[in-house]
C-alpha cells in the first residue's frame, strides 16, 4: 500500500487544497488519513475524525430511504409523485423513479431558502410551481437537485417526521454512525471544515446551503462514517446500482446512472459512487463491489478535482482518459453564439480576440452562496470535430469538462441549459 500520508501531503500541496481526509476500506482493512488545516483563518488542524460537508453524496442516502419505503410496500418506484404528494406543483406524469434517475425534466438547480423550521422541505416543494419543465418526463437526463428534495418530502410524509429525523432513525443509528449530521448546530460540536475558494484560497463567507436543500445535499460527516455507508451498499440494495439510464458526455468513466448512484467504467473496473459540491467543500466516493474496495476523499477546497483524480488512480488504477482539446476555436462554434439559461444560472457563448468563450453567471437564489458569481472559460474543440463538442476547465492543473451543444440547448456538468437568445 502507498504511504498515504506522504501522498496526500504531496498532492494536496500540489493542488493547493488546505485540508482533506482520505479514507480507503479494503475488505475489512481501513485507513483514514488526514491532512492540513480545516480553516486557514484559524489554523485548526485536520484530524481523522473531522467532519466535512459531502454535498450531493447525500443523494444516495435519501434514495436508500426511498428504496426502504418501497421494500416496506409503502410506495412503488413507478408511482406518480403526485399520488404521494398531491400538493406538489409538478407535471403529473413524473414518477418516483424519474426523480431518482434525474430524468424528470424539472429545472433542478433551485436553492430557495425556505427557512430553518421543520416545515422547510414542505415549503420548498410548494414554491416549485414557478419552476420550468426542461423536457418531457423520461426523455432526457439533467441533474436535478429539486427532484431529491421532492424525494425527501415523500420520506417526510410517509414517515410522519422530518427528513433529518428519518435519516437518523433509518440510517445513522442502525449503522452506528457517530458523526453524521445535517444541521450547523450539530456540526459545531465537532472539528468542522470550512470551504476555501479555488481561485485565491480565501475562506468562504457562508458555511452551509439552506436547510431546505437537505435531502439533496446537506449531510456533514466523517470519512469513517461515509465508508460505513459505502459498506452497507456493498452487501445490500444492489438494485440501486443497476443501470437505469445512460449518462451523456461523462468524464472520469461515468457511463450510466442507477437509482441515484453513478456507475463508472474505470479501466475495465465497474465502480459506483457519487461526488458532492457545496460552498467550496468537495467530496468524492467510489466503490468497487467486485474487489470490495471503497474510497472516499473529503476536502475543503474548490481545487479538489485534480487531487481526487490522482489519488483515485492510485487505488483503482489509471484514471479513464478525459476528453482533450483538439485544435483551435477559429473555425468552430459560430452557430452556438448566444445566451442560455436555467434556474440560478445564466450562460453566454461569445467570441473574443478570436477565441470562443463561455461566461457562467450565478443568478437568483444561488447568488447568496456562489463562490465566484461570474466565471469565464475558453471553449476548445474536442472529438468528434463536428462543431458541437468542446471542453473547458477552471485552471491548467484541473481536469477538462465537456460542453456539448444541441439545437435548443447546451449540456455541461450534467445539466441541460436551454437556449434563450
Amino acid at each position: 500500500m502507498p504511504d498515504w500520508t506522504a501522498r496526500l501531503t504531496h498532492l494536496a500541496t500540489k493542488y493547493d487544497v488546505p485540508g482533506a481526509v482520505l479514507g480507503v476500506w479494503a475488505d475489512d482493512e481501513q485507513t483514514i488519513t488526514p491532512y492540513g488545516v480545516l480553516n486557514r483563518r484559524t489554523g485548526v488542524a485536520t484530524t481523522a475524525d473531522s467532519v466535512f460537508q459531502i454535498g450531493s453524496v447525500t443523494k444516495p442516502w435519501t434514495a436508500t430511504m426511498i428504496v426502504q419505503l418501497a421494500a416496506e410496500g409503502r410506495l412503488d418506484l413507478g408511482d406518480p409523485v403526485v399520488k404521494l404528494l398531491p400538493e406538489a406543483p409538478i407535471d403529473e406524469r413524473i414518477t418516483v423513479r424519474q426523480l431518482l434517475t434525474h430524468t424528470s425534466g424539472i429545472d433542478g438547480d433551485v436553492f430557495t431558502d425556505t427557512g430553518r423550521g421543520d416545515d422547510c422541505v414542505q415549503r420548498y416543494v410548494a414554491q416549485l410551481a414557478g419552476v420550468p419543465q426542461l423536457f418531457e418526463p423520461g426523455t432526457a437526463y439533467s441533474y436535478c437537485n429539486a427532484g431529491f428534495v421532492l424525494l425527501g418530502r415523500i420520506v417526510e410524509v410517509l414517515d410522519g417526521r422530518t427528513w433529518d429525523d428519518s435519516l437518523r432513525i433509518r440510517l445513522v443509528e442502525p449503522l452506528g454512525l457517530t458523526a453524521t449530521m445535517t444541521l450547523p448546530e450539530e456540526a459545531i460540536l465537532h472539528r468542522a471544515a470550512v470551504g476555501h475558494v479555488a481561485s485565491d484560497g480565501s475562506v468562504v463567507s457562508t458555511w452551509q446551503l439552506p436547510r431546505s436543500i437537505g435531502p439533496a445535499g446537506l449531510i456533514t460527516t466523517t470519512a469513517e462514517d461515509l465508508l460505513k455507508f459505502a459498506q452497507l451498499h456493498l452487501d445490500q440494495y444492489r438494485e440501486m446500482r443497476e443501470p437505469e439510464v445512460s449518462y451523456p458526455g461523462g468524464t472520469g468513466g461515468l457511463a450510466e446512472i442507477g437509482l441515484s448512484w453513478r456507475l463508472y467504467d474505470w479501466g475495465g473496473r465497474r465502480l459506483f459512487g457519487h461526488d458532492g459540491t457545496t460552498i467550496s467543500q468537495l467530496a468524492f466516493l467510489r466503490v468497487d463491489p467486485e474487489a470490495r474496495v471503497a474510497f472516499c476523499l473529503l476536502t475543503n477546497s474548490g481545487n479538489a478535482p485534480g487531487l481526487f483524480e490522482e489519488l483515485a488512480s492510485e487505488v483503482f488504477g489509471k484514471a479513464p482518459p478525459e476528453p482533450q482539446p483538439v485544435g483551435e476555436t477559429a473555425t468552430f462554434g459560430g452557430r452556438h453564439l448566444g445566451r442560455y439559461a436555467r434556474e440560478s444560472v445564466a450562460i453566454e457563448v461569445l467570441r473574443r480576440d478570436g477565441k470562443l468563450m463561455l461566461t457562467h453567471q450565478a443568478t437568483g437564489d444561488r447568488l447568496a452562496f456562489a463562490e465566484e458569481p461570474v466565471q469565464e472559460f475558453e471553449l476548445l474543440p474536442t472529438e468528434p470535430l463536428d462543431g458541437d463538442h468542446f471542453v473547458t476547465r477552471t485552471s491548467a492543473d484541473q481536469p477538462w469538462t465537456p460542453v456539448t451543444f444541441r439545437p435548443t440547448y447546451l449540456f455541461t456538468s450534467g445539466r441541460v441549459t436551454p437556449r434563450v437568445g
